[in-house]
């Protein structure tokens, strides 16, 4: 299996006033290209931390990071990355929103690009609603406006930071649904931070489990569910048995 996303030997470190922090030890994984791979550890652990560095927001202490075979750079643009809250603008309309990335890569003009961005309108349901604000959106819809904000430039991987925590459970559930299979669409290659075990198993190929700090992957899991949806992934048999084998996993 080629090693689409690679981590060798990565470590990191940060200073405070009062000491240094080791949060990150000797990190070893790898993703192939299409998987949808979660992590999943302790509060604190370095999770969103390990994040940063897939980004290229911050550089390993020791190691390095591969995205096919090439050092992943200072906010490489080979990366897209959803965020916890939507972090739509509520003065723009839902197009000018989504072709933000684009106006600052000064793409905005680029007739292509323009045409992707209108297509993924019309084929997720928003294209009705492109000259409206973000306050006349539903929770979900916004998530799936941020989401075609980031496909619209087209990123090689992409990073999700717990990007439902911010909506109530039944809404989550479908939403968790929607970003799955456009996801899955578009084939994108993506990596999840969550707290939450249930999303994690009903989203993902593969589960790494990281330690207490200073972090180390624990225990990978390569997940298999008969379901094509993460509703459906949560109806299966072996849910149970996966749900309480990362639990002990993380205690």
């Amino acid at each position: 299996m080629e090693k689409f996303l690679q981590y060798k030997n990565v470590s990191y470190f940060y200073q405070t006033k009062e000491s240094e922090i080791h949060a990150l030890n000797k990190i070893d994984f790898s993703i192939a290209e299409k998987d949808f791979a979660s992590i999943v550890g302790p509060s604190g652990c370095g999770k969103t931390t390990m994040l940063s560095l897939t980004a290229g927001l911050l550089e390993p202490s020791t190691g390095e990071i591969l995205l096919k075979g090439k050092k992943i750079e200072k906010n490489d643009s080979r990366i897209g990355y959803m965020f916890q809250r939507d972090h739509l603008f509520e003065w723009r309309t839902i197009w000018q929103n989504i072709i933000l990335g684009l106006e600052i890569q000064k793409k905005h003009k680029d007739e292509k690009t323009l045409c992707f961005a209108d297509q993924l309108l019309k084929k997720y349901d928003l294209y009705n609603f492109k000259n409206k604000k973000p306050r006349q959106l539903s929770g979900g819809m916004r998530q799936r406006v941020a989401l075609i904000r980031t496909l619209v430039l087209n990123p090689t991987l992409l990073l999700l930071d717990e990007p439902f925590s911010a909506l109530d459970f039944q809404t989550r559930l479908n939403v968790c649904d929607d970003v799955y299979q456009i996801i899955k669409s578009e084939k994108k290659t993506a990596l999840l931070v969550t707290h939450d075990i249930s999303e994690a198993l009903s989203m993902s190929d593969k589960i790494f489990i990281l330690s207490s700090r200073p972090a180390t992957v624990r225990k990978q899991l390569e997940i298999s569910f008969e379901g094509d949806t993460p509703l459906k992934k949560r109806e299966d048999k072996n849910f149970g048995k996966y749900f309480e084998l990362i639990w002990r996993n993380l205690s």
